[in-house]
């Protein structure tokens, strides 16, 4: 589903067919997660392909590689201008684009000295569909924020991830809700995590999450809709209580939750205003 015959990928500058991107079996980045990357979506708007907030997510990659230790050898235009490039020689306007950075050779435990920079674009539908999600406590917690840094989007940190929606999704539930390290709600296995009640969003705070940047976007969505926002701590049982819920990230844009651990929220989806925003983030995206 990522590719065919026809796809072109970009790898260190030169533009190949996809089944013919090679690379080492020696490298940090599969022996011990070492690599960086991110998830972009373009939409097809009015004036053709746009790639919604390219900037934001390549100057996260910078501070990515800049935290691990590692050269980026591009900058944020010449990324850009390689991701519309991208697209354009797959013919692809509603998309979905991964940046990868991963290592050279290197079996040490230190940061290398060379990486390598591979672009690549799909189709690809709502990473958490369209209905509702039905969403546990994970017994997963998000890694500790004194042990890696947790607001750079590492390889290495969606393994976390994987245990986390494997356990949830094993036991009869669409996705996991993850705490930190003191009990408090972090994010999602891969989205960060809002909740309403009496009119006003709550959202955890910086120190255990990735600072998404669909997260930023509602909260500008907000301000500019006069909705209060306040990030907090909060512990799961405060959603016993709550109007409502939702995900937010680039791959889920913005998905409505039903219940966390059975329990539903007080208002029904439609009356809340993570709908409003999910509609209103729908509407930005494709504006152009």
């Amino acid at each position: 589903m990522y590719f065919n015959q026809n796809t072109t990928v970009f790898l260190n500058g030169n533009w190949l067919p996809a089944e013919q991107a090679v690379t080492t079996l020696y490298s940090q980045t599969l022996h011990y997660g070492l690599g960086i990357f991110e998830g972009i979506r373009a939409y097809p708007t009015p004036a053709g392909a746009r790639i919604f907030k390219a900037a934001e997510h390549y100057e996260r990659l910078h501070y990515s590689a800049k935290v691990m230790h590692l050269h980026l050898p591009y900058t944020v235009q010449q990324l850009i201008d390689a991701s519309y490039e991208l697209l354009q020689k797959n013919n692809l306007a509603n998309a979905y684009l991964r940046p990868l950075v991963y290592t050279e050779p290197l079996m040490k435990l230190l940061p290398p000295k060379a990486v390598n920079v591979f672009l690549c674009a799909w189709e690809w539908g709502l990473y958490l569909g369209s209905e509702l999600l039905h969403v546990v406590v994970s017994d997963f917690q998000r890694p500790n924020p004194r042990s890696t840094y947790v607001d750079a989007k590492v390889t290495g940190h969606y393994v976390n991830s994987i245990l986390a929606t494997h356990n949830a999704v094993s036991r009869g539930y669409d996705e996991a809700l993850l705490l930190d390290q003191n009990g408090y709600v972090a994010e999602g296995s891969g989205a960060n995590f809002f909740y309403e009640k009496d009119g006003k969003l709550y959202t955890p705070p910086k120190g255990s999450i990735l600072m998404g940047i669909t997260r930023a976007t509602i909260i500008e969505l907000c301000q500019k809709a006069g909705i209060p926002v306040e990030e907090c701590l909060f512990t799961p049982d405060v959603l016993t209580h709550a109007d409502g819920a939702f995900f937010t990230g680039t791959a889920a844009e913005v998905a409505g939750i039903q219940t966390v651990n059975h329990k539903p929220f007080l208002k029904p989806w439609e009356k809340t205003i993570g709908c409003y925003l999910a509609q209103e983030y729908k509407k930005l995206v494709i504006a152009g």
